[in-house]
């Protein structure tokens, strides 16, 4: 069974993962998302009575 030098693989992988990490975050982050959450009031409202007729 042969063996593989590790050597040019592994570079490989952390190049990739170096490119991976400097590249992709910010071309992501500079998207806008169209439903941005708002923030709401801190206020408690009172919650309403069911006027329901139980039968």
């Amino acid at each position: 069974m042969p063996q593989l030098n590790p050597a040019p693989w592994f570079a490989i992988l952390v190049f990739s993962w170096l490119v991976f990490l400097t590249v992709l975050p910010p071309k992501i982050l500079n998207h806008s998302f169209p439903n941005d959450p708002t923030t709401q009031s801190t206020e408690k409202t009172k919650p309403e009575p069911w006027n329901w007729p139980w039968h």
